[in-house]
């Protein structure tokens, strides 16, 4: 906790500020999921196209699995969004917001010659959107505001200090 005593006040302000409106992005993002019954992730990892595409088409040829794949999805995206807003497990809802971000990058990249059923919002090449939530999830990792301004402050004084070794909150 030392280190947050070096943070100025509009610097913590910024980056509570971002945390939760990548928060709310995740959180939105899987409640439309959610409550959409006809929603799948099927169209979009059929489209795949990144490096390891085959894995993500091999992933739609098994109902039971695509019915797993879309919960994780749906309910990943809403928890990691949950947490990052009330500033609860925020380090490890950050690096499992990371994780998705970049299976999302795998799946489609942003790469010049590589077209996809879907238009990316814009032209990108190598970053996309997904690539810049993915390295601001990274600098939420490095300066964790939830100690601060967060759950992460209740439970840093209620959990068992062997828990706080982990350094997941």
């Amino acid at each position: 906790m030392k280190e947050i005593r070096n943070y100025s006040n509009a610097q913590i302000t910024w980056l509570v500020i971002l945390r939760i409106f990548i928060g709310w992005h995740f959180m939105y993002e899987g409640l439309v999921k959610i409550l959409n019954p006809k929603w799948t992730s099927l169209p979009y990892l059929l489209d795949s196209k990144g490096p390891i595409s085959s894995f993500f088409i091999n992933l739609t040829q098994n109902d039971s699995v695509m019915t797993i794949v879309n919960f994780l999805n749906e309910w990943s995206l809403f928890c990691i969004g949950f947490c990052l807003i009330l500033g609860l497990f925020s380090k490890l809802a950050s690096i499992g917001g990371m994780i998705l971000l970049l299976t999302y990058s795998l799946s489609h990249p942003a790469l010049l010659d590589v077209s996809y059923m879907m238009p990316f919002e814009g032209s990108y090449l190598w970053i996309d959107k997904n690539l810049v939530e993915f390295a601001a999830l990274g600098v939420l990792c490095a300066f964790s505001t939830s100690k601060i301004i967060g759950l992460d402050r209740l439970l840093v004084k209620i959990l068992p200090t062997g828990f706080l070794k982990l350094k997941l909150i």
